[in-house]
């Protein structure tokens, strides 16, 4: 670490982003929708129905106004299920350049979905509130000490290479994040601006995801607010045959489920139905 990268990310502009924004989403006490921003060709979801701004910023709108609490936008395919095609620094910056601004425009935090800390950092400046790791903290080393730097919320996800059947993949994702911690505070991250996605579909089988979901309430033991995003994933087609727009059912099936197991944010592509969902739920529970 040291003093070269110190210097490399500096003080930068005034952070635009509300320091305190991760407080200030979870203190109603309910959960967060987290609405999908893909400005990708090749998302396995939906991969280029967003890609041209326009549309991009349209969708963002569309989901703010349906009540999405964060919109999460990323400009690399990281494809779940293998073959995600890495994209240059320059390159995500060009997809994110006209619509990132616009969507930072309408009001709701934004979170930058990326592993690249020059593609975070670039983001904050432009008034990007939260960042979103995929290989929470243990790709890039020059991801802790930007967080750290700038004081903004972390999203640590559990990643593999690869699936592997054999592993325990409740132990996985514990220790994952216990190494992620570690790193994360030997940078000087804040432990108020973690939050822990167990990642699923990334480097899982579809059994472990759903193992994952059925077993969130272990990943408690950190104390630390948990992300969900089993949104139109795979493991729901081993449930019940379907193609990724075939499965908001499965999606809010989950969802609702990683809740009640201790769940406070959810990431999802269906932002509208999320909602909808979750106040019915949560209308339901208080009528006990």
């Amino acid at each position: 670490m040291g003093m070269a990268r110190t210097l490399k990310f500096g003080a930068g502009s005034p952070q635009k982003s509300a320091p305190h924004v991760l407080a200030e989403l979870l203190a109603p006490g309910r959960p967060l929708v987290m609405g999908i921003l893909n400005v990708t060709p090749d998302s396995f979801s939906d991969g280029g129905r967003f890609f041209e701004p326009g549309k991009a910023i349209a969708h963002a709108r569309d989901m703010a106004d349906h009540g999405a609490d964060i919109i999460d936008i990323g400009a690399e395919s990281t494809r779940p299920y293998g073959g995600p095609v890495p994209v240059s620094a320059d390159d995500e910056k060009t997809r994110l350049a006209t619509v990132l601004p616009e969507v930072v425009r309408l009001g709701v935090p934004v979170s930058i979905d990326t592993i690249k800390a020059t593609i975070a950092a670039w983001a904050l400046d432009q008034g990007a509130a939260i960042v979103n790791d995929v290989w929470g903290l243990q790709r890039d080393p020059d991801m802790p000490l930007l967080v750290a730097k700038r004081g903004v919320p972390i999203i640590v996800m559990h990643n593999r290479e690869s699936a592997d059947s054999a592993i325990d993949i409740v132990a996985d994702v514990i220790n994952f994040f216990a190494r992620s911690l570690e790193i994360a505070g030997r940078a000087g991250i804040a432990r108020k601006d973690i939050v822990l996605d167990p990642g699923i579909g990334f480097g899982k089988t579809p059994e472990q995801s759903i193992t994952c979901i059925a077993r969130l309430a272990e990943f408690k033991r950190f104390g630390l607010p948990l992300l969900v995003g089993a949104s139109r994933k795979r493991f729901i087609s081993t449930v019940t045959p379907s193609t990724p727009d075939e499965r908001i059912g499965g999606s809010i099936s989950a969802h609702l489920l990683a809740v009640a197991k201790g769940a406070t944010i959810i990431r999802a592509h269906d932002v509208a139905e999320t909602v909808q969902a979750l106040r019915v739920a949560a209308a339901i529970e208080a009528a006990r």
